[in-house]
C-alpha cells in the first residue's frame, strides 16, 4: 500500500474530458435548481481516476455521469473496502465558485484510506479533481439562499479477487448534486434518541474513518429513533461517553464560557465542527475536546451548567438539539443563541458575505 509525504508536491494530472451529449437543457437545469432537494439529482459529469499497485494514480478523466461497470467479485462488494468525503461548492454574489477548507477534506480522506488499507490520494489531486468537475459542471452550482453544490468524492476497491487482502486496483470518483436549504422555513431544533443497545463504532475500529460501514451500522438505531418520534440518534462508547450522531458531531455550551465537544478514537474528525470551534474561540470561549459522559450531559442540563447543545456537520451546518429522549425519559434541552450565531457566521464566510480571516475558502473556477 502506498502512502504520501504531506510535504511533497506532485505534478498536476492531465485529465481527458468527454462531454455528456445528453447534458441537461437550460430549462431542465433551471427546474432542478428551483428546488434541488438533497442528493436526488446529479450533474452531467463525474471524475474518474484509477489506481493500481503497478501504475499508481493514472487515467484521470472527466466523463458523463452514469453507471459504473463493476465485476461481481470486486473486493468492495465483499469486504467493504471503501471511503468517501462530503464537501460543498458555494456560488458567491459575483458569480464565482468557492469551496471550504478542501485541504482538510483531503487530509481526512487520506486518514480514512490509511485505516481501510487504500492508497492515499495526494491533496493536489483531490483539489484538482474538484476543479476539473467544476470546470465542466459549474453551471450546476445554484445561487439561491443556503443552496450549494454538494460534492461527493469516493474511493473503493475494484479488484476482482475473493482473497482477504488489500485490493491492488482501486477507483476514485467525484460526483456532485445540487443541494437546497437543509431546513425549509428556518432552522428547527431536533429530537435526539439515545441508543444504548447499538454502537456506531468501537475502540480500535473504523470510527475515525469516513467509511460506509460506520453509516450502515447506524441505520438500525436510526430506524429505532424514528419509531420513537426522534430525528436523529446519538451513540455512546463502552465507557458510556458520548460519541456522535449518525452523521453529525455534538457540541455542548457551558454557562462558564466553555464549549466542549466529545473526543475519542472512534469519532470522525468534523471539519464543520472544528471550524465552529475556531469561531467560538475567536469570540473568547474556552474550547475543550475531551470525553463527556451521558451522565455529565444529563446532569449538566438538569443543573443549568449546560446552557445549549447542538449538532453540526457538512449538510446541516448547525442544528440545535431540543430534546434528548431515551428509554423512560424525554428531557428538553436548553436553547441558546450561540449555535445559530455561529451558524450565521460560518455560512456568511462560506458564501463570501463575511471576511474569511482564516483563509478557509478556495476558489474553484479560476
Amino acid at each position: 500500500m502506498t502512502t504520501i509525504d504531506a510535504e511533497a508536491t506532485v505534478a498536476p494530472l492531465e485529465f481527458a474530458v468527454t462531454k455528456n451529449l445528453t447534458a441537461a437543457s437550460p430549462a431542465r437545469l433551471a427546474e432542478v435548481l428551483e428546488n434541488p432537494g438533497f442528493g436526488v439529482v446529479f450533474t452531467d459529469h463525474m471524475v474518474d481516476i484509477c489506481w493500481s499497485v503497478k501504475g499508481g494514480w493514472h487515467r484521470p478523466r472527466v466523463q458523463p455521469y452514469g453507471p459504473i461497470p463493476l465485476d461481481p467479485a470486486a473486493s468492495v462488494l465483499h469486504y467493504a473496502q471503501e471511503i468517501f468525503e462530503g464537501i460543498k461548492a458555494y456560488r458567491h454574489a459575483d458569480g464565482s465558485i468557492h469551496t471550504f477548507r478542501p485541504d482538510r477534506n483531503a487530509a481526512r480522506l487520506q486518514a480514512s484510506a490509511r485505516r481501510l488499507a487504500l492508497p492515499e490520494l495526494p491533496t493536489e489531486y483531490f483539489i484538482q479533481s474538484l476543479r476539473e468537475l467544476i470546470a465542466v459542471d459549474g453551471r450546476w452550482v445554484p445561487s439561491g439562499a443556503d443552496q450549494s453544490l454538494y460534492l461527493r468524492p469516493f474511493m473503493f476497491a475494484k479488484e476482482a479477487f475473493l482473497g482477504v487482502r488489500a485490493a491492488q486496483k482501486v477507483a476514485y470518483y467525484v460526483i456532485a448534486s445540487p443541494a437546497g436549504a437543509y431546513f425549509s422555513g428556518g432552522v428547527k431544533p431536533v429530537r435526539i434518541w439515545l441508543s444504548e443497545e447499538y454502537a456506531r463504532a468501537g475502540k480500535g475500529g473504523t470510527g475515525k474513518a469516513k467509511t460506509g460501514g460506520n453509516y450502515a451500522s447506524s441505520l438500525l438505531a436510526q430506524s429505532e429513533a424514528s419509531a420513537q418520534g426522534c430525528d436523529q440518534v446519538v451513540f455512546l462508547n463502552e465507557k458510556r461517553d458520548v460519541e456522535e450522531l449518525g452523521g453529525m458531531n455534538v457540541v455542548f455550551v457551558f454557562k462558564d464560557g466553555r464549549v466542549v465537544t466529545p473526543e475519542s478514537d472512534s469519532i470522525l474528525e468534523g471539519i464543520t465542527r472544528d471550524s465552529l470551534l475556531q469561531l467560538a474561540e475567536d469570540r473568547g470561549y474556552t474550547v475543550e475536546k475531551r470525553p463527556i459522559s451521558i451522565d455529565e450531559w444529563r446532569e449538566g442540563v438538569a443543573s443549568g451548567d449546560i446552557v445549549e447543545v447542538f449538532a453540526c456537520g457538512t449538510a446541516a451546518v448547525v442544528t440545535p438539539i431540543g430534546a434528548l429522549v431515551g428509554d423512560g425519559f424525554d428531557e428538553p434541552q436548553p436553547l441558546g443563541e450561540l449555535a445559530l450565531s455561529l451558524r450565521e457566521e460560518l455560512t456568511d464566510i462560506q458564501y463570501g458575505r463575511r471576511e474569511d480571516k482564516h483563509g478557509w475558502l478556495l476558489r474553484l473556477d479560476a
